[in-house]
């Protein structure tokens, strides 16, 4: 019993770290910061450099981009075209983009 009460302890507070740091995030703050700095290159959603890397929902399905921690790596990190914004960007400010691309990607831009 006492091995079962630890395991939902830590199965709740795993829950709540998570729903906390994704409450955590400004959707609102993101697009802001997204028209200011990736907007140029991928406004509504598409990219005009690599045309198939979209931010639509199927190309972040396709590529292993749809979720917060793997967009926050691509922006703080960049990839080939695309930048890094670590260092421009703090860690609030990228995880609210990332917040805000997801959101936008799930709404169909």
């Amino acid at each position: 019993m006492k091995r079962f009460i630890s395991w939902a302890i830590a199965l709740v507070a795993a829950w709540l770290s998570f729903s906390g740091a994704a409450q955590a995030a400004d959707v609102a703050n993101g697009g802001k910061i997204f028209n200011a700095n990736c907007a140029a290159c991928h406004a509504g959603g598409r990219n005009v450099v690599m045309g198939d890397k979209t931010l639509q929902k199927d190309a972040l399905e396709k590529f292993g981009m749809n979720s917060i921690a793997a967009i926050v790596t691509q922006v703080t990190n960049g990839k080939n075209a695309m930048p890094a914004f670590k260092g421009k960007l703090s860690d609030d400010e990228i995880q609210d983009v990332a917040a805000f691309v997801l959101s936008k990607s799930e709404a169909g831009w």
